[in-house]
């Protein structure tokens, strides 16, 4: 599995959040690596439990070997989006008392340039969560029409210069198939330049192609609404984001429960529907303290909410 190091991100200010129960039952719905889950479980008493998920074979596997001698754990390979039936499988007929989704790619997928979520290092355009299902980036890129292209390099990653991008990938691979990060990088550059001193131009590329690889927006929606209905009362549903759009769709979702029906913030609630949350403090960004440690955790937001 390699040495690639996690440092989970607001590892404190989750278990704050959740305020866990000792006999409690709690679901991370995205395992990694398990820095947050070794947290929870040392919260929990023999009594509580806690169930995994991750669509990485590789983070399943180490969360076995992490974990899985600890009658209180359990781990299965999938998707979040999917929980309500892992919950029904695993028998939580009264729901769950905390359910944690870290978005994004862990550090050891990030760090691993064989995964090819990453252009620090020169490797294969594969981007998949899952190594083994879908579609990768380099056969993606290969085949998308011009106008796809630029959508989703706009739509998912909000690159001004998506149509330029775009254009250049299709006349590029007339020529020689794109199939390493290095490439794509490159490529990129060449055509938009520098233009941020503290971001690579490829940066937003790459994240809208991950994005769009693993229908990580369309799974999160239904995510934060499996996660809604799979709360007890009292039940905390935390969720960690590390990029406008997938805030902005954790903060819509939430705000829709607490206050359903509401159009505008200055118009009341509609009166025929009761919320469903209710929500804890304001969103929460990692401290001074942990970015000086764990650079990688400034752009992160974590927002709770409160199941009534």
């Amino acid at each position: 599995m390699g040495d690639y190091q996690h440092q989970p991100v607001l590892l404190e200010e989750v278990v704050e959040a959740f305020n866990i129960r000792p006999d409690g039952k709690y679901l991370d719905g995205t395992f990694g690596r398990g820095g947050h889950s070794q947290a929870i479980m040392a919260c929990l008493s023999p009594k509580g439990c806690l169930f995994a998920l991750d669509r990485d074979p590789e983070a399943v596997s180490a969360g076995k070997e992490l974990l899985g001698n600890d009658p209180r754990f359990f781990i299965v390979q999938g998707n979040y989006a999917d929980m309500k039936r892992y919950v029904r499988d695993w028998g939580v007929e009264e729901g769950l008392d905390g359910i944690l989704l870290d978005l994004g790619v862990s550090s050891p997928q990030l760090d691993n340039p064989d995964r090819g979520f990453s252009f620090m290092g020169d490797g294969p355009l594969d981007m998949r969560m899952n190594p083994l299902q879908g579609v990768t980036a380099a056969d993606w890129l290969a085949e998308a029409p011009e106008r796809e292209l630029a959508r989703v390099f706009w739509e998912f990653g909000e690159e001004r210069y998506a149509r330029r991008i775009a254009r250049s990938i299709v006349m590029a691979r007339q020529h020689q198939r794109l199939d390493t990060t290095g490439q794509l990088a490159r490529l990129i550059e060449q055509t938009i330049g520098r233009r941020e001193q503290k971001k690579h131009p490829a940066t937003r590329c790459f994240q809208a192609i991950r994005i769009y690889i693993n229908n990580e927006l369309a799974h999160l929606a239904q995510g934060l609404e499996a996660g809604i209905e799979s709360l007890r009362p009292g039940g905390r549903l935390v969720v960690i984001s590390f990029h406008s759009l997938e805030d902005r769709l954790v903060k819509r979702t939430i705000r829709e429960a607490v206050r359903p029906g509401q159009v505008r913030r200055n118009i009341p609630a509609h009166p025929d529907l009761k919320p469903v949350l209710k929500q804890i403090n304001k969103a929460i960004r990692s401290s001074a303290k942990e970015l000086s440690v764990n650079p990688r955790a400034r752009s992160a937001i974590m927002r709770v909410a409160e199941k009534l």
